[in-house]
């Protein structure tokens, strides 16, 4: 039988709000366990909460981004379950009036296309705290710093139809919230999160399927290879006379394989009712018209503008517009230089490739957007050969230097591009080479211009960074003379 698959994302992004949702408590990564948890995130008797006003304004701000429609009155919820890590025993959510109703992105597939995935909400709610199951001796322990951190969900329509396409989509939204500003989007530290809804219906059945959900997924490579997994364990069971269990289920990425969880709850099993300690949220036009005068260039837009004014292929826009702090890098470094494409062939190269061997972001990069600006200008002016450029910017990688013209000078690399020095040591390589002259003679002329490889490589080694452009011009007027 043929199956089409149908999955859904539920992308929970923390809010970079300084204090918690709903208290003064801080939500700064990294201190001590328990040490940012205070009577109102722990629910303690006689507290009330007071809600955070900022995170409001990410809310808005982001469904602005999708082209979503704002709910100018939202109204919190209490999610009842019974989970260590949840002290109150409930969550402070939003189920029938989220902050943020329906929207849309945009996302690129491999073959070029495009495709539009609905948004069904966005809306708020707080953190959990973590279960800690290491260091124990068999025991668990709970950290509640994470408790009442402000969250959005995002969660999608069942409008994606492959792992690739999952991907695609959680990249796009982590593009988004980064670029707002509205979450970090350190996947590592879970700041962004994934569950994925799957499912399989027989091709051209309109009734969806049972679907399994896959929980706390934080990574896009992950997303995808879990999907697929999920796909592969459901076909099997399906097409050997089996039925899916609705439930939740966890990615063990080590072993790929996802791994049943507990039974999937359903809307009524968390026992919904209007928070009593807090009242509706209401905004007017005024409020969003003010919040949308904040929204920044957004990867599309931005996409866009380089293909347009700068000449950058669809590709290269597109990967480097991916990632807000890579574009400022970008933009950065080729005002500098005044040529983007070369910039762009410099940040999709070098630069990307160093990022990747040291497993660090662009912000840390120790090779900061002038540096590399000022190393394109000396490429530019032909006072640094591609191979010399590299040099400094791997001796600058290396914390050899920081001042690029000083390292350019210390490691002898700037480019000869004086015509008569040149000739005075083309001449000696040919007088030093016969053989290869009387080869090169010998050889048809429509062939002769890979014949002339050794003769460059023999004049680059004798003279150090001398201009290849030059080189071949002389070469070739040289070899013309004698023959």
């Amino acid at each position: 039988m043929e199956w089409e698959v149908v999955i859904g994302l539920e992308i929970h992004a923390q809010l970079s709000t300084k204090s918690k949702i709903f208290s003064g408590s801080s939500t700064a990564y990294g201190a001590e366990p328990n040490t940012q948890a205070n009577a109102v995130d722990l629910g303690l008797p006689g507290v009330l909460p007071v809600f955070n006003q900022e995170a409001l304004r990410m809310a808005v701000k982001f469904g602005l981004a999708i082209d979503a429609e704002i709910g100018k009155k939202s109204v919190f919820d209490r999610k009842n379950y019974f989970y260590p890590d949840s002290p109150k025993g409930y969550q402070t959510t939003q189920l029938h009036h989220p902050i943020v109703g329906m929207g849309h992105i945009d996302i690129e597939l491999d073959d070029g296309e495009t495709r539009r995935i609905n948004v069904t909400r966005a809306h708020l709610e707080e953190d959990a705290g973590k279960s800690v199951h290491e260091g124990f001796d068999g025991f668990s322990g709970i950290d509640l710093n994470r408790a009442g951190t402000p969250l959005i969900e995002i969660v999608s329509e069942p409008e994606l139809r492959s792992a690739k396409e999952a991907a695609a989509y959680f990249r796009k939204m982590h593009s988004i919230v980064t670029y707002l500003g509205v979450c970090d989007g350190d996947l590592s530290q879970g700041s962004m999160r994934c569950d994925c809804n799957v499912s399989l219906r027989p091709k051209g059945q309109e009734e969806f399927g049972t679907r399994t959900e896959i929980k706390n997924v934080n990574s896009f490579r992950n997303v995808e290879r879990a999907i697929e997994v999920e796909i592969a364990r459901q076909m099997d069971v399906l097409e050997d006379g089996g039925e899916i269990v609705q439930e939740t289920r966890l990615y063990d990425a080590d072993k790929n394989e996802t791994r049943s969880m507990r039974s999937k709850e359903v809307a009524n099993d968390y026992r919904y009712f209007p928070c009593p300690d807090l009242l509706p949220v209401i905004i007017d036009d005024n409020y969003i018209e003010a919040v949308r005068e904040t929204l920044p260039e957004l990867p599309d837009a931005k996409r866009a503008r380089f293909v347009k004014d700068h000449g950058l292929s669809a590709i290269d826009a597109a990967v480097i517009a991916s990632n807000r702090d890579l574009a400022h890098y970008f933009e950065a470094a080729a005002k500098i230089a005044n040529d983007y494409k070369l910039a762009a062939n410099w940040v999709q190269g070098d630069v990307s490739a160093a990022l990747n061997r040291l497993e660090v972001g662009i912000n840390e990069l120790s090779v900061n957007a002038e540096q590399l600006g000022r190393i394109l200008q000396l490429i530019k002016d032909n006072t640094l050969n591609n191979g010399g450029a590299k040099e400094v910017f791997n001796a600058l990688l290396e914390g050899k230097g920081t001042e690029v013209d000083a390292l350019v000078d210390s490691l002898g690399l700037k480019q000869v591009s004086d015509s008569g020095a040149i000739e005075a040591i083309v001449e000696q390589v040919l007088a030093d080479n016969a053989k290869l002259v009387e080869t090169y003679l010998a050889t048809p002329e429509e062939k002769r211009g890979k014949a002339m490889g050794p003769f460059i490589g023999a004049t680059r080694k004798a003279a150090k960074g001398v201009n290849p452009q030059v080189v071949m011009e002389v070469l070739k007027k040289k070899l013309s003379e004698l023959g």
